[in-house]
């Protein structure tokens, strides 16, 4: 079977779902093909940023995210050694009203990749994009079930690459798999009930080869995501040998850090550890010649500054106002070109400082005296808390866009 679209996105994360319901509400033909079956559980600290429930509730599924999502966080903190330190969530300039919440991937994902089939984007789960060639001004993808069962080409004229950044395949965006180094950073997450974290806090957690956070989130569950350098992750496995490693990770962070300890000693575990990693921060790939990176694909903050479905978002709303620009010119590769150096532009404008203050709190905070120094000054002037939060894009929305804006002028266009 063979289908001709305008654009197929490889990947049904935030990033890709969202360029899918915004070009298929544009009239274009869409198709999305996505790995896993969801719903689905992801290592994600799963905080939204004020600044992103606009963009959702344009994408027609902040109402429902709001009613399952977790309490309004108006307080961001710091755990570490015996100190626990807080000052206020700061607030944006345009102060949207749904604030910042946390809310589980396996139900934002869902909603989002549901809403984008309800938009009339063709969804294929769980299929892979097993290889592609470019003959003319199209792309001739040969797409794979991930039973092996079946196969499909689909015919388009650009890709969407919006898959993790640690996922291998045959896009330019995709690198293989690495062996593990010693600085390499892993995730790992677990949800608790009846932990005794203030409903309103978000604490940012500080420990010896490590950062991470924790958020009430949907369900009365109080999620723990954290990175650990893997040589670090070894030495607590060794320290713990008859637990498993997301136990002997939250044996160590407990060891250093007063705040979790307290705040889950009457805890209990709602689901098992995930983990994932390599992390791979940093600005990657924009892609090029008809191939746009969007989400993780292009770049990654380090998770301490719990950007990353607000950015992943936020890039599918860049790319896709830059893409509807040229809907009465046909989209020539020299189109596309331009289209991808003008969306290169707003995602650095908009993303670039996110990644370089996230990196620098990151090796800020993993390094012991890092640590202490970071704490003894915070301990004195917790305002600062509030002013890394800013720093780190909580407050800030998307920055130079089109004047068209955004959904309320979304073009038509079908091949």
């Amino acid at each position: 079977m063979t289908n001709n679209v305008d654009v197929l996105i490889v990947g049904g994360g935030p990033a890709g779902a969202s360029a899918a319901v915004l070009l298929a509400q544009a009239g274009w033909k869409v198709a999305v093909v996505e790995k896993t079956l969801f719903p689905r559980r992801k290592v994600c600290g799963e905080f939204i940023s004020e600044t992103t429930w606009p963009l959702l509730r344009q994408l027609g599924v902040a109402d429902e995210l709001l009613g399952i999502a977790g309490p309004l966080v108006r307080r961001v903190g710091l755990y570490a050694g015996n100190d626990l330190i807080t000052a206020e969530m700061p607030i944006s300039a345009t102060q949207h009203s749904d604030g910042g919440r946390a809310v589980g991937r396996e139900h934002l994902d869902t909603l989002l990749l549901d809403r984008a089939a309800t938009c009339g984007a063709l969804v294929m789960q769980p299929w892979t994009l097993s290889g592609f060639t470019s003959i003319g001004d199209q792309y001739h993808c040969h797409l794979a079930e991930k039973s092996g069962r079946h196969t499909r080409e689909i015919r388009a004229l650009f890709i969407v690459a919006a898959h993790g950044s640690w996922e291998s395949g045959p896009l330019p965006t995709q690198v293989p798999r690495r062996p593990a180094k010693a600085a390499d950073l892993f995730g790992f997450k677990a949800q608790f009930l009846q932990a005794m974290l203030p409903a309103d806090l978000m604490p940012l957690i500080a420990f010896p080869g490590g950062y991470g956070g924790m958020v009430h989130t949907d369900g009365d569950r109080v999620s723990l995501s954290c990175c650990i350098r893997y040589d670090q992750l070894e030495m607590s496995r060794r320290r713990w040998p008859h637990i498993g490693a997301g136990a002997a990770v939250l044996a160590h962070i407990s060891a250093h850090c007063k705040g979790v300890a307290e705040a889950l000693a009457p805890a209990t575990l709602a689901h098992h550890w995930i983990s994932s990693g390599p992390l791979r921060t940093g600005i990657r790939n924009f892609g090029g010649n008809g191939i746009f990176a969007v989400g993780n694909a292009v770049g990654e903050a380090h998770p301490i500054v719990a950007e990353g479905i607000s950015m992943a978002i936020q890039s599918a709303w860049l790319l896709c106002d830059q893409l509807v620009g040229p809907r009465d010119r046909p989209l020539s590769r020299e189109v596309l070109d331009s289209v991808h150096n003008a969306y290169e532009v707003a995602w650095r404008r908009n993303f670039s400082r996110r990644i370089q203050m996230a990196a620098l709190y990151a090796h800020l905070f993993m390094r012991p005296l890092g640590a202490r120094m970071a704490t003894a000054v915070l301990r004195r002037a917790p305002q600062l808390l509030n002013a890394g939060a800013q720093w780190s894009g909580k407050t800030q929305a998307l920055r130079h866009v089109s004047n068209r804006g955004l959904v309320g002028a979304l073009g038509h266009r079908v091949i």
